[in-house]
Order: C-alpha cells, then structure tokens, then sequence
C-alpha cells in the first residue's frame, strides 16, 4: 500500500452530507463492509468507501475524487477485482438494484447491483433469457461491460454486450448521460467492451432471447479417462452448429462435504455442454461421449434456462481466486496432448480449473452495432484458476505461467477482458485484448471522456 492519503475533514463532511449512502474511511467499522470483495485475493484499500444508493450519490462521489484528486474504483460483486483500488475513492454500487423486464419488446433494464440470478429469475417467468455467464452470483453490468461470455447462450447469440440498447452513465465530469447508439455513438461503442474506463454505468438495458430451455449440464469423468473425453470434446467443439456450446476443464476438487462423494478429493476432467435443439438432437450429440468412458456423474438432460448455471457449476462462497487466461488459434491433438501432461491426472500443480473453451459462432461475427470487443476471429479460449492465500497472488503466478507455457504454440494474441488478472493488468497487457486499430479508438475516446485518466482501477486503458 502506497502512503495513507489524507482528506481533509471538511471534505469528508461535505461528501457525507452530499450522499444518501453510507461513506467510511479505512477508521469507520463500516469500511469492511463497504469494500468486500468476492474474489478475496485482493482485499480493497480505498481511502473512502461510497454506498451509493442512487445515480446522485455516484455523481458526487465522482466530483469529490475530482477535487481530491483521487482516482476512482467501482465495486459491485467483487467477482472481476485485479487489484486493491489503493487509496481511490470507492463506489460500491450494490444498493442499486433496480431491475424491469419488458416483455413485449424482450429487454431488462437494471441496475448497477444487480446479479444474474435476479435478471435469469425473472426472465425465465416470462419464457426469455440474458446472454448471462456460467456463474449466477455475478453482477450484469461489469460482466457486460468487458463482453460477456454466455456458456449456453454465447455461440448462437455473441456477446453479451453485442445486445445492449442503451445505458445511464456517470462520466468523469460528474454528469450523467443516457446513452444510445443515436445520442452519443462513440461513447455506447467504447463502453461496451472497454470495462469501466470510461465512468460508472449505473443502469443498463439489453435485449433478451426468445429460449426458456436448453438441453445441457456437465458431465464428469475420473481423469484418468481423459484421452476419449478430450477426443469427443474436439468432435464437438468441431461442429458447425451454433446452437452447440461445449468446454473441457480439469478439476482438482477437495475431500470437503460439499464435494459430490463420486468427485471428493479427486483429478476430474469436466465436459460442459449445451444445445438449443431438443433433447433427442442432444442426446444423440453425447451419445458418443457416454459411450468413450463412464461418467462419474452425468448432469445433462433437458432444462429450463433458470437452471443454466449446473453447465459449470461455478463456486459460490468467497474465496481468494487467482486467474490466467489466453485465446487459442486452434486446439488440435498436439494441443490437447500437452494440455494433459501439465494438467490432466498424475500432474502436481496447485491449479484447480484448467479450461478450454469453444468459441466462435455467433461470438466471431460482427453485432448489427459494432462495440469494443477484440479478437472475434479466436476459436477458443484457455482459463486457468487457482486459489491461495489472500492478497499472494505471485504464490501462484509459477504453476499459472506453467500451463499457459506448455499451449504456447497455439497462443492466440487476444484474450477474454473479464478473465484478465493482475499479471495483464498493466496498459500493454490490456491493450492485447484488442486489435492495435480498435485500441487506438479507445484511447482516442478515453481522452475525451477521462482526459484525467479517473478512472484507472483494474483494467487500465492508458497508451503503455
């Protein structure tokens, strides 16, 4: 931690009397509670902590950090923190959890505190769903902002941000806009991929999909018998049809009570999939993966969309989570060969989830209004998980590096901006999400809208 930033009293005052919500300095027993984060691998040191409470409250902790000088940080979840918002003026934006669908016109309008489960409960009721990602407990708007990566809905549909209509900001100046691809176009392209770097979106509308049910779950294998699985995973993440979502991960899961006996304290390779089609188009997909080796457990059948999230089977509970990731120009034999020698079974390493994703379809093609989002033309993508002591994240950084090393051949130049971690935290790493013209216009936009560079927590868009 950088030397204690000192505010004046006064000011502190002023910002207290200015808010609806709470404001508490490292001092105040409310602080902890103000900046805790999912992920508690990096633990939150703002000088001051803002519950804002509405749009007005994000608006006068903007102008504050401005005349202190102070950089600004955004808190929902917690789920996509990269670094510890040093002495910044730190917006927790929980309490803002309003939340309307539109059935007639397919939209959700919510707020910056909402999380999925809210949105996919509320939708499902009415037979729609959101481009949402694999865990429930994540909140819409960071997850929008940097793509949104649907592992159900992400090959038929793109990202989630290719379907944002409009959204409330609070920009560097303070103000609040309402922003479309008609009111300001460069702003609604530039947000919609390039995270918070931009202001605080406090509300946001996107569209929602004509899908209440899904053929899908996870299937799980000792990983012992991950060869065959691996083989059906690349005949299936070869297929044409769009409709088709499937990811392969190892598991080093712990002999805890929560962990299914069959699974408890084992090396696990995990097929995720799903399929827009019917059951019968689904089961015939995986006949050939249940006939390659016997699953441990066999979660895939017909479901409705609310239940989406048994494809990953994300955690739940807070815990110290350290990541890497990387895209892929292709996953062939030679890739999947090396990917279990350093992460299959017999392997020592520390790292829990060692995924590889399939992307494409819909996710490598251009929206109707283009936005931010880098490297479409990548056909996979390669997440790494591990968990440690809080705020260590250099513990892990060797068994990390190790896995992305033994892919190096098939390194793709791009990556998934929501899976970055603090090891790509810095500009030059950032800028490697996109392509050199589409961060060239990011930076051209930054410097209109933050010429100050406010906003420069976590992921930072500065020219490196």
């Amino acid at each position: 931690m950088n030397d204690a930033v000192i505010i004046p009293p006064a000011a502190l005052d002023l910002l207290t009397s200015q808010v609806t919500g709470p404001v508490a300095t490292p001092a105040d027993q409310s602080y902890g509670d103000e900046t805790f984060a999912w992920n508690l691998g990096f633990p939150q040191t703002p000088a001051v902590a803002v519950g804002a409470t509405n749009a007005a409250d994000v608006q006068a902790a903007v102008r504050f950090a401005a005349v202190q000088n102070l950089p600004v940080a955004v808190l929902a979840t917690g789920h996509g923190v990269m670094s510890t918002a040093d002495q910044a003026v730190l917006i927790n934006v929980r309490r803002l959890r309003s939340l309307q669908i539109d059935p007639e016109a397919r939209t959700a309008t919510v707020g910056a505190g909402v999380e999925w489960q809210e949105v996919v409960s509320a939708a499902g009721a009415l037979g729609l769903a959101p481009v949402s990602g694999s865990a429930l407990n994540v909140g819409v708007v960071g997850y929008t902002l940097g793509g949104g990566l649907s592992p159900v809905l992400g090959r038929r549909f793109g990202w989630a941000a290719d379907h944002v209509r409009a959204f409330d900001i609070v920009t560097a100046d303070g103000e609040l806009r309402t922003v479309t691809a008609q009111s300001e176009p460069d702003l609604f392209w530039a947000v919609r991929g390039g995270k918070s770097n931009f202001g605080v979106v406090v509300s946001l509308t996107f569209s929602l999909m004509p899908v209440p049910r899904f053929y899908g779950g996870g299937l799980y294998f000792d990983a012992e018998r991950a060869d065959p699985v691996l083989s059906e995973f690349r005949r299936l993440a070869g297929l044409e049809d769009d409709r088709v979502s499937v990811s392969f991960a190892f598991l080093r899961l712990p002999p805890a009570p929560f962990v299914p006996e069959p699974l408890r304290g084992k090396v696990i390779a995990h097929l995720r999939f799903s399929h827009l089609g019917t059951a019968e188009e689904g089961e015939a997909l995986l006949a050939p993966v249940r006939a390659a080796a016997p699953a441990l457990i066999d979660l895939a059948q017909e479901r409705p969309y609310t239940e989406y999230a048994v494809v990953h089977n994300d955690p739940v509970d807070p815990l110290p989570a350290y990541e890497r990731t990387t895209m892929l120009t292709g996953f062939p034999p030679e890739a999947a060969q090396a990917f279990v020698e350093t992460a299959g079974a017999g392997v020592d390493t520390p790292v829990l989830v060692a995924e590889i994703r399939r992307l494409g379809g819909a996710l490598g093609r251009e929206p109707e209004v283009a936005n931010a989002i880098g490297h479409r033309d990548a056909p996979f993508t390669l997440w790494l998980g591990a968990t440690g002591a809080p705020g260590d994240p250099a513990a892990m950084a060797g068994p990390l590096d190790a896995l992305l090393d033994a892919l190096a051949p098939w390194k793709h130049p791009g990556a998934v901006l929501n899976f970055l971690s603090p090891a790509d935290a810095d500009p030059a790493q950032i800028a490697q999400a996109y392509s050199p013209a589409v961060h060239e216009r990011l930076l051209e936009c930054k410097l209109k809208y933050d010429p100050l560079n406010r906003f420069r927590v976590n992921h930072v868009l500065i020219a490196g």
